[in-house]
């Protein structure tokens, strides 16, 4: 599973504003007319993706029930991923 706050870099309580100013800021970081990357385009998307969930109310609430079954479903899955999409990152 996605981790769609992680994309945007908010918390899971964060308002919907908040994640409106994030989608902006990432989408035009990673927008493919301003970013050469050759993953630009896709990241994009990813960020574009995110936000089409998180800032609609119910796509939003059924994303976070699914995460929070994820989560006791199969912790060390997710743990593995937020390892990697959080953490990680600092290593580099």
């Amino acid at each position: 599973m996605k981790d769609y706050y992680g994309l945007l870099g908010v918390s899971p309580d964060t308002t919907t504003e908040l994640i409106k100013t994030a989608y902006r800021k990432k989408a035009a970081q990673f927008h493919p007319d301003r970013n050469p990357a050759a993953d630009a385009a896709a990241k994009f998307r990813e960020v574009q993706e995110a936000y089409e969930v998180l800032a609609d109310v119910d796509r939003r609430k059924a994303y976070d029930e699914t995460r929070r079954s994820c989560l006791i479903d199969d912790p060390l899955a997710v743990a593995r991923e937020i390892w990697s999409n959080h953490l990680g990152k600092m290593q580099q």
